[in-house]
């Protein structure tokens, strides 16, 4: 069976807020909420960018049943992969075991802050492979040093530790990509319902013997009474959507956004968007991702206005027809 998730948008509301829907969202009925971990907002217009791991612990104290992850972390640039590590072994213990560390590769929005060289891609996935090794040894609770091509550990170990290691899922988009992770990362995390990659990924790890992955995907929703309503926000704070990941993960700033998509049309979003109050239409959307062969699907709805009538209102019913329509297994 499918699992459906609730995305609590950093970029779209502030620390409190986002707590208060975590609550909701899991009252609602979602099996899982995903978090974003960005220090800027894609867009002025959306107005928010509160730090991940503070609203995780909280959303994990607040919280009892629901599973929680970030959507993603970059672990290379503005983050250490050591202090990722102690960051996702601490909300372990808080959820009591509920958090999967999602990993990716970044985005020059959220990581020139620290003021580094922001690497080519090729660079990027190589320091995230090496990331990866260094989180995935101290989640299992090993003392390490390491020096690799970009990192270097000098005798870390985290103490505080929960029951079961943090499983790691890793963000691919393409071929290279997928080769690259699967052997090394616990679960696959997408943007797209390609099930070319999850095939893909499927063959490497039953090559090596590995275990099968959750596939994790996220889709967004402008759920609103008013469809003309429901484009307009859509259009305000999620056109950068479109732009695609090669562009997404280079644009340096917020203005960067905003000229990038100076073009993009309400109707090329609400073509791309479920957009309005038919939830039949969300549902039509999402079979695509179980079609493809994900486990989880998280949704995004858009903007921070409808966010709570939305949970209220929209959110059990939807959920109640994508569990009908989805596959039983």
């Amino acid at each position: 069976m499918t699992r459906f998730g609730y995305t609590l948008m950093t970029e779209q509301a502030g620390p409190q807020q986002l707590v208060e829907y975590a609550v909701a969202a899991e009252a609602c009925g979602f099996d899982l909420e995903v978090c974003s971990d960005h220090y800027f907002p894609w867009l002025d217009t959306q107005g928010h960018s509160p730090f991940a791991w503070s609203v995780l612990g909280a959303v994990a104290h607040a919280t009892e049943r629901v599973d929680l992850m970030t959507y993603v972390t970059c672990p290379t640039v503005r983050y250490h992969p050591a202090v990722v590590a102690q960051q996702a072994a601490t909300v372990g213990v808080l959820s009591d075991g509920r958090f999967t560390l999602g990993l990716g590769a970044g985005e020059n929005l959220n990581e020139h802050v620290v003021g580094a060289r922001w690497p080519a891609v090729d660079e990027r996935h190589e320091m995230l492979e090496e990331a990866v090794e260094i989180i995935g040894a101290l989640l299992g609770g090993e003392l390490i040093s390491y020096r690799g091509d970009h990192f270097q550990v000098d005798s870390a170990r985290l103490w505080d530790l929960p029951d079961e290691p943090v499983e790691i899922g890793v963000a691919v988009s393409g071929p290279s990509s997928v080769e690259q992770f699967a052997p090394v990362a616990d679960h696959l995390v997408t943007t797209e319902p390609k099930p070319e990659l999850l095939q893909q990924w499927d063959r490497l790890r039953d090559a090596d013997d590995l275990p099968r992955s959750r596939k994790i995907g996220q889709m967004p929703i402008s759920w609103d009474p008013d469809r003309d309503a429901a484009i307009e926000r859509a259009h305000r704070e999620f056109r950068w959507s479109g732009l695609g990941w090669p562009v997404n993960a280079n644009l340096p700033t917020t203005e960067a956004f905003e000229r990038a998509t100076v073009f993009v049309r309400p109707q090329d979003v609400a073509d791309a968007v479920p957009c309005g109050p038919d939830l039949d239409a969300v549902v039509e959307a999402a079979s695509a991702w179980w079609e493809a062969g994900f486990t989880d699907l998280a949704l995004v709805q858009i903007g921070d206005e409808r966010q709570r009538e939305f949970l209220d209102r929209a959110a059990g019913p939807l959920l109640e027809k994508l569990r009908a329509a989805a596959p039983a297994t």
